[in-house]
């Protein structure tokens, strides 16, 4: 029911007597936390952006005049409502990609000629390409769901497929963010897209206030850290206080088309209430130097300072959505658009000492202690060395002064050593032999760059890594297994191996020294309790987030990703990897079909052969003395819409005449097939053009269906 205002309301602020002015106070603390009850917690708002405005300025208006009046619970004290608990993940409908760098000119043309490769089969460089500029926002990716025009939740990009549901902070951004979709026009369902930041002005602010709160208060590194860091926060409340703000530049999912250029969509995207990017333009490329291209982002990269929020680079995209459409995505970024990076920047400081890091993988890594120094903002005192050919070549040793560079959220690395300054009794840097942490041997096998630790899993450098990469946001994302609680846990020897973590709780109840009883774990902070939920809550994972959270030597987010979908199970994956042992096999083919080659295709096959790695899946997914197994690795679920051919492995080969054969590899990815390089027992179609050769006759000698050009399109609906 609608709280309605009295008559009270009605006179003027400087006209109220002072128990008028307390009687109205007392009211509007009541309404606006009744219509912040309705907002934040129930998504069913009674009165708009407007009048909730209108309560909240009066409140404060009465509280100025009368400051002894100002009660405690002063909607000036609270905004929003009670602290949220955590965050539920949210899928997202469209993955939110994140895009390919270029970080040169012609790294900008070779974009551009792939375009007209892919769509045009030119190389052609003045053949016309219709392009749209932007900034490159430095914040945090935000996605906002609107269904008939109403706002129902806001989600961050998380690991791109699922994200952290951060609808009651968004709300906070009145400004910014509305509730109501203005204008007409709209899809009944709507995804706009874009980034949350701090204006640099604002964020200054926010530092000083920080400062002021002494060691209670955070001072944050830039201002991309400051706008995530406040969006993330459990209390609405903490984010309403930071002043944040969100500029619009793409969607996700809709319900139907709005637009037919990504020039037009801007303009109807800012006609129902967002802010865009801006300055962006409109760019005709049509020369092979990309003059106008280049014109734009010198004269953004000379505006950079002065713009009032900070930029990384600028972003290219194709005007033309129908080209976006048939440009599609690689792995997890678009064709048809690239993030043009600023030159990184750099800056003059020494080294201390070099030391070496032991990763999950057993790769040695040596990294440079510096003497602190201010780099964009970030304070630096540690640079990689990447390997030992690196500090060869470069001659880096202990003492010297280096100039490092530091590009975005890129590890800080040592650009060249300035050897005027180098101390008299400098001597070379000695890789070490033997791993600092298991004093096992270190090798590097030929023709290979890094050097890795033999000790495996006997290694607590390797096992912890191993164990905090497993527990990860991108992997099990297990909250409260960050670096500090796995290194506690192993040093109590309560957590050596992944199948620790979902017996932990267990063996705690049984154990003499409970992990609530232990100093902050237990009473009002819960810790162990939230521990054990969050443990709880990762025993269902999907199967590609377990392929990454398994920690295979070149084995990423996006290759477990492409495993997952060409495999679809776990058991057909371990399956496939032992047949796959046998160099000559179908199954060792179908690995390396594409996007995966040969050395990758080699660690993924031993990691699977691995006696320890056998053991560690049967103890994590087989049921071992349970009545279920520990984890339930979930099969991969394709995105795409049934078609004829989802699930159907597809070889195209010889020329196309209706579309690159790019393209239509791309498109056959997106209803769904798998699309080889080579033809075997298990491929289900080959799809010929003029100059087929010896794949044709392969799949005639094996009985595979071959299909001309016409039958394909035919086949898959578009002929």
């Amino acid at each position: 029911m609608k709280k309605n205002r009295t008559a009270l309301f009605d006179v003027p602020v400087d006209e109220l007597t002072e128990t008028q002015a307390a009687s109205e106070l007392s009211e509007l603390a009541d309404m606006i936390a009744y219509h912040d009850q309705l907002y934040y917690e129930r998504n069913q708002p009674e009165i708009d952006d407007r009048e909730y405005d209108e309560l909240r300025r009066r409140n404060d208006a009465i509280e100025g005049r009368f400051p002894k009046l100002v009660r405690p619970n002063s909607p000036s004290f609270r905004v929003g409502t009670e602290p949220a608990v955590g965050f539920r993940k949210i899928r997202h409908a469209v993955p939110m990609v994140s895009l390919e760098n270029a970080l040169t000119v012609d790294d900008v043309r070779d974009f551009i000629n792939s375009i007209r490769n892919f769509i045009l089969e030119l190389k052609d460089q003045t053949v016309p390409i219709d392009l749209v500029a932007e900034p490159k926002i430095d914040g945090l990716s935000c996605s906002l769901r609107y269904e008939k025009g109403q706002l129902v939740y806001g989600v961050t990009r998380g690991n791109g497929i699922e994200g952290e549901d951060v609808t009651a902070n968004v709300k906070t951004i009145r400004e910014d963010i509305p509730r109501k979709l203005r204008g007409t026009g709209w899809p009944d369902v709507l995804e706009i897209r874009g980034e949350v930041y701090m204006s640099d002005e604002d964020f200054l602010k926010l530092n000083e206030h920080q400062e002021s709160l002494g060691p209670k208060g955070k001072v944050f590194a830039n201002p991309r850290n400051a706008a995530a860091g406040s969006l993330r926060q459990k209390d609405p409340n903490i984010t309403a206080s930071r002043p944040l703000h969100f500029f619009a530049y793409a969607w996700g999912e809709i319900s139907s088309p709005f637009a037919d250029t990504l020039c037009e969509a801007r303009q109807k995207i800012s006609s129902w209430g967002f802010k865009l990017d801006e300055p962006a333009a409109s760019v005709k490329v049509d020369d092979p130097e990309c003059i106008a291209l280049l014109s734009y982002f010198s004269e953004i990269e000379a505006k950079r300072s002065s713009l009032g929020f900070s930029i990384d680079g600028v972003v290219i995209k194709v005007n033309r959505l129908d080209w976006q459409d048939r440009l599609g995505f690689v792995s997890r970024s678009p064709r048809w658009a690239i993030a043009w990076k600023f030159p990184p920047e750099k800056a003059l400081t020494a080294i201390r000492k070099i030391t070496v890091q032991v990763g999950r993988t057993g790769k040695i890594t040596p990294v440079a202690n510096l003497a602190p120094i201010n780099v964009g903002g970030v304070l630096v005192s540690r640079a990689t060395l990447h390997n030992r050919d690196e500090i060869e070549r470069k001659d880096i040793r202990e003492r010297d002064t280096v100039i490092i560079q530091r590009a975005g959220d890129v590890i800080p690395q040592v650009v060249e050593v300035v050897k005027d300054r180098r101390p008299d009794d400098s001597k070379p840097f000695l890789f070490p032999v033997r791993c600092p942490e298991c004093n096992s041997l270190l090798i590097r096998e030929t023709d290979e760059a890094d050097t890795y630790c033999t000790g495996g899993l006997i290694c607590p450098a390797q096992l912890k890594e191993r164990l905090r990469h497993f527990a990860s946001r991108n992997a099990f994302d297990i909250e409260g297994l960050g670096e500090e609680n796995i290194n506690l846990f192993y040093e109590k020897a309560l957590i050596r191996s992944p199948a620790d973590i979902f017996t932990l709780e267990q063996r705690d109840k049984e154990s003499s020294d409970p992990i609530s009883k232990w100093k902050g774990w237990g009473g009002k902070n819960k810790r162990a309790t939230n521990l054990f939920n969050a443990i709880d809550r990762a025993r269902i994972i999907p199967l590609d987030r377990f392929i990454y959270a398994l920690g295979i030597r070149q084995v990423g987010e996006a290759t477990a990703r492409l495993l997952a979908r060409r495999y679809r199970s776990l058991s057909n994956l371990h399956a496939n990897m032992k047949l796959a042992l046998d160099p000559k096999s179908d199954a060792r083919k179908e690995l390396t079909s594409g996007g995966i080659g040969e050395s990758m295709a080699r660690d993924i096959i031993a990691f699977f052969s691995d006696p320890q790695v056998e053991k560690l899946l049967d103890q994590l997914t087989l049921p071992q003395g349970h009545d279920e197994p520990l984890v339930k690795v979930t099969d991969f679920e394709l995105e795409t819409a049934k078609s004829p051919i989802t699930g159907k492995t597809i070889v195209f080969t010889g020329k196309l005449e209706k579309m690159t054969r790019s393209e239509a590899k791309a498109r056959a990815e997106r209803l769904g097939a798998n699309v080889s390089g080579s033809v075997s027992k298990k491929t289900d179609y080959l799809v010929a053009g003029p100059g087929a050769g010896s794949k044709a006759k392969d799949a005639r000698e094996l009985g595979v269906k071959v299909l001309t050009e016409e039958e394909w399109l035919a086949l898959i609906g578009e002929g």
